[in-house]
């Protein structure tokens, strides 16, 4: 009982909390400049897959002693979202974050407490733990998006007038919104998520008299 009513405490803090998180997380993205798919991967670790795993993971008593997660705090949560962006530059990029960078920055915007070195390599591991040690990020819908995008300026001269920033704008909307990032998740494939980004994207950049292409169909094929 005691463990299931710890979980339920969990599972509403990280509810309540989603929406701050998120934007944390990205803020924290934009503040070091990291790539996109950096960004993107980042997000898919942490919204996606960690924060609904935690209050299950919680569950087990071995994993519910440890100091970051008893209790589990909104600075913890925080560390978390720096978290999954160091492990997104060791999976991207060839010069990944430094553990000084990520703890300037947490000290910075995270107020209510102080993290040393090895706090951030516990995190770490205890992040690695909750995802089961499954980080790939090859199936990411930014990734599909990235792709039908070369895709469309390939075959379409209006292609070169979709703004992508605008893309990726509509996605971290998806993200910030947990009832519309949870049926992105759960309900639309990744491949199918990126097509839609990218009509609905088209459609609202490209001047209707500069269209071309058959966007809407071709979006369907992609599907």
């Amino acid at each position: 009982m005691e463990h299931s009513s710890s979980s339920l405490v969990d599972s509403t803090l990280i509810s309540s909390q989603r929406l701050s998180l998120v934007e944390f997380l990205i803020q924290s993205a934009e503040h070091l400049q990291v790539a996109p798919v950096v960004k993107y991967s980042a997000l898919s670790l942490f919204a996606d897959r960690f924060l609904p795993s935690l209050p299950r993971f919680k569950i087990d008593a071995q994993n519910s002693n440890n100091w970051l997660l008893k209790p589990l705090t909104e600075s913890a949560l925080h560390l978390f979202a720096v978290i999954s962006l160091w492990i997104s530059t060791k999976m991207h990029d060839s010069r990944p974050l430094s553990v000084t960078c990520l703890r300037s920055l947490a000290n910075k915007s995270i107020s209510e407490q102080h993290f040393t070195t090895r706090n951030f390599l516990e995190a770490e591991v205890l992040f690695m733990q909750v995802l089961n040690f499954e980080i790939g990020t090859t199936n990411i819908a930014f990734l599909f998006l990235q792709e039908l995008w070369i895709q469309i300026k390939g075959v379409a001269k209006a292609g070169e007038l979709i703004n992508f920033e605008a893309c990726m704008e509509i996605m971290d909307l998806l993200y910030e919104k947990e009832e519309t990032s949870l049926l992105c998740t759960y309900s639309c494939p990744p491949h199918s998520l990126a097509a839609s980004i990218l009509v609905v994207t088209y459609v609202m950049t490209v001047p209707q008299h500069k269209w071309e292409f058959p966007i809407l169909p071709w979006g369907e094929e992609m599907h």
